[in-house]
């Protein structure tokens, strides 16, 4: 992306590979970094496990994959986000925390959707192979 009255540079093989690079590099920083993503990871290895034992169709995986991405979005953006505010502010700013409550927000939201849709796919599956 570039601002307006900038060229954009062009397409090289070079820079898409480095910016895959540092893409890789910033999921690692969740990893490492943000406890939150630790379950996400757990609870995602479960659903894919779950949706493989269970062998849900394709609609189901849609909406499953749909509401993960979802959730390590959320995640993602408040980690940027939280890393941003810390620069900004390193001192306790009530707005600061205030802002961070609200992305910290964004993230309960969708793993709460991302719940609901789990157990709209599994509870149905689960009951029918419970004796």
């Amino acid at each position: 992306m570039t601002s307006p009255g900038r060229r954009a540079d062009r397409f090289s093989v070079s820079a898409r590979f480095r910016s895959l690079v540092y893409a890789t590099r910033g999921i690692r920083i969740v990893l490492r970094t943000q406890h939150n993503a630790w379950i996400h990871a757990t609870v995602s290895a479960v659903v894919v496990l779950g949706g493989l034992a269970l062998r849900i169709d394709r609609s189901d995986w849609i909406a499953l994959v749909l509401a993960m991405v979802a959730v390590w979005t959320a995640e993602s953006l408040n980690t940027a986000f939280e890393f941003l505010a810390d620069v900004a502010s390193p001192g306790l700013h009530p707005m600061v925390a205030t802002a961070k409550d609200v992305a910290a927000g964004a993230v309960l939201i969708s793993a709460t959707g991302a719940g609901i849709v789990g157990l709209l796919v599994f509870v149905p599956r689960v009951l029918k192979v419970l004796p």
